[in-house]
Order: C-alpha cells, then structure tokens, then sequence
C-alpha cells in the first residue's frame, strides 16, 4: 500500500452549498438521466412542489401551475408566499425555514430545511420570487451562489414562484419525462381533493381522493365496490382483483412512501382484524390479502423517514391508533353493504382453495428441492442479502442483486467478473413458460419457476425478496427478446408487487464495439457505433450477438458502477394486464393481424 501522509492538511471542512454538489446523493438519493420515476430531477421538482402542497394544506391556496419545457421548470402557487425579509436565506441557508414549527406547518413532509436549498445548489439557473401583500422579492442563483436580488410593488396574488434548470455538471445529460412528472401530479391531487394542478396547461384534479387512484389503477377488474374511509388524519380504500398477491399504494403527508412502512404496517394489520371480526371467523393474512389493491394516506406531524426522500416511515407511535381506525371502518363498511361483504366472503374462500391446492402441490416440490436457495443447482449466489438483519454489510445487502441469465455461456461471463459479495446469478435454461392466465400452482410443476422464486425466496411474502434488484439479463435478439417477455409475464402473473414496488430491472449491455489501436468504444445503438466510427480512424467494428461472446475481462464494466439498468415500471394495473394479455395471452389470430397490419 502506498505511504500517504495523514496531517491537519487532509482534513476538509465543506461550506453547505459544496457538501450538496459533492455529494448530492446524501440529499436526492440517486442521479440518474430522468429515465427512472426516482431520478434526481424528479426530486428536485418534487421539493418545490412540497412547499406548495403544504400551503395548500394549511387553507392558503388551491392551485399550482407547473411547467417543464427543455428541462427549464417552473412551480407557481397562490399561498401565502415566503416572509419577503426570508426569501434569499429560505432558499439558500441550511436549516432556514417555517417547517420547524408545529403551528405555521402542522403536516409538512420537508422538516429539515434541506430540499428548496438542494434544489438551488443543484441547479444551473434558480429563480425564487415572493408575492406578498403588494410587494414582492425576488432572488437569482446561479449553482446555488447569489447573484441578484430585487424588490418591487406588485399586483400580482400572493404566492411563490420558483424556476431552475437542473446542472449537468451533476446530473450529465438528461431528460424530463413527461409521463413521470404526471404521475407525480396525480399522486398530489388523489391526496389532496379539491387542489387544482396545471402541468403544461393540463389540469390535473381529484374529487375522492384514493377511491379515485384505484379507480384509474383498477378500471373495471375489481371484484367489488371499493371500501373507501376517511377522516382528519388518514384515509385509505381498498379492494380485491382476480390477481394474486398484495399491492398497495402508501403515502405520508402526501408523500409517496415506495418502500411502505410502520403505517402500511398498520394498516394490512387493521384490513386483516376488521374482516375477521366482522365474519367471526379466524383467517389468515393470505387467505384475506391475496389478490387486495389497496392505498393508505395519513397525516403525522413529526414523522420520522429512513432517508432524505422519504421512502420508508419509521415512526412507532401509529400502529396503535390506526390498526384501530382501519379494523372499526372496515367492520363498519361491511355491515352497511352486504353485496360487498357477500363478494368479499366469496374470494376470501377462492383464496383459501387455491392455497390448499398450492400447499399439496408445494409439498411434493420440496422434496425435490429445499426452500433455501443455496440447494438450486443452476444458482451462483451472493454473501449479502436484502434480509439480512445485521448493520455490518448493510451497504452490500442495499446494492444485493440477481442477473437472471439465458443459459450458461452467459452466466459464466458474469459470474467470472460480478461483484461476489452482492451479485448473484441464476442461470435460465431456456425459453420459460408462458404463466399468462395461468394459475400460481403451476409453479409447482415447473421446475423452472419454482427455482427462481426459491432463489428470490418470495414462495411466501414478496417482503422476503432476498436482493434489492432483479435483473433480467437476455441477448439482445429476438430469443432473448422473447425469454425477456417472458420473465416479466411471470413476475407480473404471479408476483406483481415485486414489479409495482421497484425491484424488477432490463439490463442493457453493448451491441459494438468500435476500435482502433488507441481507443474502445462500446455502443449501445447503431446510432452510437455510426458516431464512434466518425471518430476513430481506422476502426474495426464487432457486433455481439450474445452476452457470453464478450470476454468477462470486457463485460465487467457494464456490470459495475456505470452499469445501464432500464426499470419495469407499469401506467396501470388495468392497462398493463390488457397489453400482457394481447401480447402473451392465447390470441394468436388477433396479435398475427395486428402484426400484420403495423409491419413495416
């Protein structure tokens, strides 16, 4: 190891405005180029709309105007505006805000004073303007450092106006997606009826709150009315689809918890109390939630996240009271519809037959191989797992992940250059079977499917899933195309949580190379390689037609720090199962016409 002097003179002490551009992750979580829903750019716009969503939660202001064009965004509220003698430390000095106290902001989301000032630092160009009462200041940064500073009458309404151009110093290039930020919106408005929401001049609006979410989630594929409460402090609705497994939408002072918490905690734990008390009977969690959709929202006025973009509510002190509000609203709904009830009495009693086939079919599978997923043959595992409890490797177990792979030229090229402590790989024997309309007991016949969901140990709840990501990592032709198809119709057929909450990933690898003697490029398009080519003299161009042609030496950079992962995210439930069936389905004379009539 190299002899490096450790003196006073190592040690730096960072202004606020630098620690946020050193390390922004601390503050936004991830980078990205806008082409994941949890991308920076999206947090950047989200804290500002954070501020005008708790105006509109304390009664001052009903509409927010947004605007994103060429990756300039621009958030415009009608509340009350920020103290004008503010306005440059409220956007600019750490620990500077009105969230601090209980009175001015009883149910805010941003308690720390980071986020408007995250999003100056981060940004190229920021712009802040104050209306209040006649007069108005205004303020202009340029990568958080301040530049200009102005104050007028005005007759504009009150209210705030902030601009900002995210940097691509830090972020690289980019792109806002539109249908991103739109479903951030609706988010806002399902939680917030009555707040009015224009994005590029569409208005974005909810009437009932998260009667109205699953409605655009579910369209006409729910079982039964939706069982619908609300009160001051939290709302939910839930109901029941032919599907298997659980899917919930949670969120806390109106933000989006992805990775639920102690009050999705609460409130499964409520669903499962009210319907036995209601029936008198004594069922299990599955038997009651497979198949559920549900959403729940409250309202807390210190809560306490796991990180800075709030994923995850920790907060103890919620169980006890909405456990009881849920089960007391779900007994009372029950009594008050019987078709519900009667409809509801139906699935649960659908629920416990499938199971019971399940279990007889599960029990002849573990004979042939064990529950854990160090028994599976084809399964080249990691040290650290998402379950593991213990804070030693926590970053590992965080980064864990599984490269599902077609066959094992494949597998033995990752394998030979993944990261061991926190890389797995599962090696496919081939074209899966097609799960589309299937029944979940045909994982049991299938040594196939059993193996990988032994592997990612979800047989019993996805909150069991062993690795933070997984991985479909196919040739980039038309097999692995359609082994890619079918992996995703088999988690979505049969594990749809594990796609709805995040964790199922595309890995993209090169499909050139381009060289000459001085320099590689590798190229993830044609149009890519082309520039490539008018930039080497001399070059020579190899096409990979499979991962395993690439030499492990090469491949362990595109499974490393830069490695290029494209998420499977859906719209909606409704219209996610129609396009699955369409494409998946046994409908053979429609997709062959349609085929026909879009071919090019």
């Amino acid at each position: 190891m190299a002899n490096v002097n450790y003196t006073e003179e190592s040690i730096q002490s960072l202004s606020p405005l630098e620690h946020i551009r050193t390390r922004p992750g601390m503050y936004i979580g991830r980078l990205g180029d806008g082409s994941h829903i949890d991308d920076g750019i999206y947090i950047l716009l989200k804290e500002i709309i954070d501020n005008s969503i708790d105006e509109f939660v304390m009664h001052h202001g009903s509409k927010v105007v947004i605007t994103v064009l060429n990756n300039r965004v621009t958030v415009r509220d009608y509340g009350r505006g920020i103290p004008l003698g503010s306005v440059v430390d409220c956007v600019s000095k750490i620990n500077t805000g009105a969230k601090y106290s209980g009175d001015a902001f009883q149910y805010s989301v941003g308690l720390n004073g980071v986020g408007t000032k995250a999003v100056n630092a981060l940004s190229s160009e920021f712009k802040v303007i104050s209306y209040r009462d006649g007069e108005s200041v205004s303020a202009s940064f340029v990568r958080g450092k301040l530049k200009k500073k102005e104050e007028n009458h005005t007759t504009e309404p009150n209210g705030t106006y902030f601009e900002f151009v995210p940097d691509e110093k830090v972020f690289g290039p980019y792109n806002y997606n539109a249908d991103y930020v739109r479903a951030r919106l609706w988010n806002y408005a399902y939680l917030n009826t009555g707040l009015t929401l224009s994005f590029n001049k569409e208005i974005i609006k909810s009437q009932n709150g998260l009667l109205d979410l699953l409605s655009k989630e579910l369209g006409d594929v729910a079982l039964y009315d939706t069982i619908h409460f609300k009160n001051d402090l939290c709302e939910f609705a839930f109901t029941h689809t032919q599907a298997y497994g659980e899917n919930y939408f949670s969120y806390v002072n109106g933000q989006h918890t992805s990775d639920g918490g102690t009050h999705l905690a609460a409130f499964k734990e409520g669903i499962l109390k009210g319907v036995n008390e209601y029936f008198k009977k004594n069922w299990s969690a599955p038997d009651i939630r497979d198949g559920i959709v549900g959403a729940i929202a409250i309202k807390i006025k210190d809560p306490v996240f796991e990180s800075q973009t709030k994923n995850k509510l920790g907060n103890t002190d919620v169980k006890g009271w909405l456990v009881s509000t849920v089960k007391e609203a779900v007994v009372d709904s029950l009594m008050k519809n019987q078709k519900v009830a009667q409809a509801l009495h139906a699935k649960i009693q659908s629920n416990e037959s499938v199971h019971k086939e399940e279990q007889t079919l599960r029990n002849g599978a573990r004979e042939k191989a064990k529950k854990t997923a160090t028994s599976i043959k084809k399964l080249r595992d990691c040290m650290y797992h998402l379950t593991d409890k213990s804070n030693a490797h926590r970053e590992e177990a965080e980064k864990s992940m599984i490269f599902l792979t077609e066959g094992d030229s494949a597998s033995g090229t990752i394998t030979k250059c993944r990261k061991a402590e926190y890389q797995a790989v599962f090696s496919l024997r081939g074209k899966l079977y097609n799960a589309e309309g299937q029944k979940r007991s045909i994982i049991y016949k299938h040594d196939e499917l059993y193996n990988i969901m032994a592997a990612l140990g979800i047989e019993d709840d996805i909150e069991n899933l062993r690795y933070s990501k997984v991985v479909i990592a196919t040739d980039a032709d038309n097999d692995g195309f359609h082994i890619r198809n079918l992996i995703m119709t088999y988690f979505f057929t049969f594990f749809e949580e594990l796609v709805t909450q995040g964790h199922l990933f595309i890995l993209e690898t090169p499909l050139f190379r381009v060289r000459n003697k001085q320099k590689v490029i590798y190229c993830y398009s044609e149009k890519e390689r082309d520039e490539a080519v008018a930039q080497l003299k001399g070059a020579e161009i190899t096409r990979f037609k499979g991962l395993g042609e690439i030499d492990p030496k090469e491949f362990g950079a595109f499974i490393g720090d830069d490695m290029r992962l494209v998420p499977v995210s859906i719209s909606s439930l409704k219209e996610t199962r129609e396009v699955m069936n369409f494409c998946m389905g046994d409908n053979t004379p429609k997709r062959r016409e349609y085929i026909m009539e879009n071919l090019i």
